[in-house]
Parts: C-alpha cells; structure tokens; sequence
C-alpha cells in the first residue's frame, strides 16, 4: 500500500537538504532533536534525527540508547517521534523504515507494524512490506492501543499493543498532513494538520470533524491535552508554544526567544516538555503551565 502526490519525492529530498543545512551542535550536545519525553522516575528519552536514533538523559548525562546508523533504511536512521506505551516501555517512529518500533530494553527496537524493508541474502535492500509510511506522531490509547499519524500516506493508522507482523495495520481515519495526535479526556482522537483546519477530532467511529477552524498557527507540529481538556500545541515558524482553553481560542501561552523552531511536544506531570532543533542553546525545554520556560541541562 503506497500513496505518493506529484512532487512528493522532490519535496521530501528539498526537507532533508535543508534539515541537514540548518543543522548544528547544541549546547546539551544533541544535533537535530525533535520529540523527547519523560518518565516517571525522572529519565529524558530523545529522538535525533542527525544523531540517527534513540538517546537517554538520567540525571542529566546524556547516552545512547540505541544508536542507529547513518546509512538510509537501517532502523531510526531517521527517528521523528517518540512516545511511550502503556507499560513505560518507549515507542519510536522512523521514516527511514516506515515504522514505529518498540524498546523493551536499551539497544533492541521491535518492529511494531510489520513493514519494514525486504532483504535479499546479502542484506541488500530490495523493496519494502506494505504498512505505513512516514510516521510524525504516536498516540497511545487507555487500552495500550497504538495510533499513528502518518505524513506520507495522508491516514491515521493503529496497532494493538502487542503489535502486527503481518504489514497490515488497521486505518482508523483518513486526514490531510496529520503531525500531532492526542487523545482528550473523553477519549476522542484530536489530530493536528497543517492544511486549511488545523485541529481535527476523531471519534470512536472513525468520523472526522473539525475541533478548532481555520489556520491560527504558522506551521503546527505537536500536540498535547491535559486531563482537564485544555490543549498545548508547538508552532515551529511562530517560535512559540501555544494553549486552547475550553473557549477553543487559541493563545500564546509562551513566544520567542530561546524558542527558535519549537516541534517536539510531550507531558510530563504538570510540565510540557519542549523540543527544539534549532535553539541556540540547549534544545530541550520544560515549560510549565503559567508559560515559564526553563532550559533542561543535559552533559553529552
């Protein structure tokens, strides 16, 4: 199962030029981050999409915890999100494999939709299994189901808990440029997209309606909902985190400096956690919800 637009490959080769273009060394030693989370014992997992994989922070010294190659379609060589499953256990997204993988343990991802590469015998690549292809978001349900946003196949895509083998994940919905999913305090499915509306909500039944009109942020990309309901959302091209309260009106909960291109977006607690792959300084943030932003210190 594929889909590709005209100019799709075009498009796809110009963002990665520039990725790499505007790339640099941050001061917490990470190169391209853009998602990271945290769990409850204090620990910061990342994705980098230079660094070509999964790293780990505790007590601010940053390790690989599974460090992937630089050469294409080797797992998380191009690693864009990162979430964890209803055991603790980290989720990985890579667009490189077009596939969501799971860590058990440091060092051993587990292909969670069955797609992937096909592999002659002497490891060459020659084609791909049917499944997904770019993965930008994950979302976990309460009953540890998995749901995916996929970028280049325009669809909303899920997995049970334990995973597919079989390259055949269910689609729950299909959505134009999904990057952010979230799940809100009655369970639906919030999606964030960057076309004409730009917060969608997923019911049960798969139907599709529109949460929050129009275009208010610049270029979306993460999105988080608190139990009370309210919703953060990342705007890279704003440089700023903004806040949707029950009024549905979008404000900027925190703008500018040191934010230059705010992606990565997850919960921790009573904190956001944020990303940014092109700050100056240290690149990843916590954020509480009064708008005070605070660097986190990571030693490479």
């Amino acid at each position: 199962m594929a889909v590709m637009l005209p100019g799709f490959r075009v498009l796809t080769f110009l963002f990665v030029v520039s990725v790499f273009a505007n790339s640099s060394v941050g001061a917490d030693g990470m190169q391209y981050p853009l998602g990271s989370v945290r769990n409850d014992a204090g620990e910061l997992f990342i994705v980098d999409l230079k660094m070509h994989g999964v790293w780990k922070a505790t007590d601010g010294k940053l390790s690989a915890y599974f460090e992937g190659s630089p050469k294409f379609r080797t797992p998380l060589n191009a690693a864009r999100c990162i979430a964890f499953d209803k055991d603790g256990n980290v989720l990985a997204g890579d667009t490189s494999t077009r596939e969501v993988y799971r860590f058990k343990e440091a060092g051993k991802p587990e292909p969670l939709t069955g797609a992937g590469p096909i592999t002659d015998d002497d490891g060459k690549v020659t084609g791909f299994k049917p499944g997904i292809g770019m993965p930008m978001a994950i979302a976990v349900a309460k009953d540890g189901t998995i749901y995916i946003a996929d970028l280049e196949l325009h669809r909303i895509f899920k997995v049970p808990h334990e995973g597919r083998t079989d390259g055949k994940p269910e689609i729950v919905a299909a959505v134009e440029a999904p990057r952010g999913l979230a799940f809100d305090p009655d369970g639906n499915l919030i999606v964030l997209s960057t076309t004409k509306d730009q917060i969608l909500k997923v019911d049960s039944d798969g139907k599709v309606s529109v949460l929050v009109p129009g275009r208010p942020f610049n270029f979306p990309h993460n999105i988080v909902i608190t139990n009370d309901g309210t919703m953060f959302v990342t705007d890279g091209y704003g440089k700023c985190v903004w806040k949707i309260g029950a009024d549905l009106k979008p404000v900027k909960l925190f703008e500018g400096g040191p934010l230059s291109n705010p992606v990565g977006l997850s919960l921790s607690g009573d904190k956001l956690i944020v990303t940014d792959p092109r700050a100056e300084g240290p690149r990843v943030f916590e954020l509480d919800l009064e708008g005070n932003l605070t660097p986190i210190e990571l030693a490479p």
